[in-house]
């Protein structure tokens, strides 16, 4: 049986000092590296190429689901968190485990069994991994995280004007440019402020705020001139919605 290599993504010191003390006589495993953030997260990850991780959930920078986003490969996951909410969904898609702070030993270990199990016997991790990524960790999400050429990029709700269905992917248009994210739009519709945010057909979503006026365009069919920028699309419905919403 091999000794695994595993990393601890935890924002407070004396969490990741918690998890090596019970770790620190089991000679099963190896910590190769401890991380304070989802950016330090990352980048050990990509370079190291852990087996496990023990990935804490509420973190500055990048949170523990906006990091998983982000990740092409990912190892097998043990959540180490204080709030509860996800633990449900963390089980049903298949996380090696979901331990709620504060753990004992003994459970910490249980855990680490249920990984070693699946890494000696090379059970891959499950794909629904990346559907619990995917979970914010609020209703309404006030951020999205989009990897670009390598570069990571923390995107404010704020700074969004409006999206646009591309296949498997969404177009983010902000006031200082465009972004590519592998999403859905009924995602964004179900998780961005509906105070602030519309779906108008099915390719767009916008941002209120940014239209300008609204102008007919062919038979049963209509767009908004948002400001400083193009015309986009809006269904039948989506017209009525938006005439409605904005008094116009």
């Amino acid at each position: 049986m091999k000794t695994i290599k595993a990393i601890i993504i935890e924002d407070e010191e004396l969490g990741r000092e918690l998890i090596k003390n019970y770790l620190k006589d089991n000679d099963k495993i190896e910590i190769i590296a401890e991380c304070e953030n989802g950016f330090e997260g990352i980048k050990a990850i990509q370079d190291l190429n852990p087996d496990l991780v023990f990935l804490d959930i509420q973190m500055p920078k990048l949170n523990g689901f906006e990091m998983l986003e982000i990740l092409d490969e990912k190892p097998e996951i043990i959540f180490t968190t204080a709030f509860n909410q996800y633990a449900i969904k963390a089980f049903e898609l298949n996380a090696v485990d979901y331990l709620l702070k504060p753990f004992s030993k003994e459970r910490l270990l249980d855990s680490l069994d249920k990984a070693l199990n699946r890494i000696n016997n090379n059970i891959p991790p499950d794909k629904n991994i990346d559907k619990l990524a995917h979970i914010p960790l609020d209703e309404i999400i006030e951020r999205v995280v989009v990897k670009s050429n390598h570069k990571i990029h923390v995107i404010p709700v704020d700074k969004i004007r409006y999206l646009e269905a591309q296949d498997d992917y969404v177009m983010i248009y902000t006031s200082e440019g465009k972004h590519l994210k592998q999403a859905t739009m009924k995602y964004f519709e179900q998780h961005l402020n509906p105070k602030d945010f519309m779906r108008v057909h099915r390719s767009y979503i916008i941002r209120l705020d940014q239209v300008e006026r609204l102008e007919p365009y062919g038979k049963d069919s209509y767009i908004a001139k948002l400001k400083e920028g193009p015309s986009v699309k809006i269904s039948k419905s989506g017209f009525k919605n938006l005439k409605e919403k904005l008094n116009f």
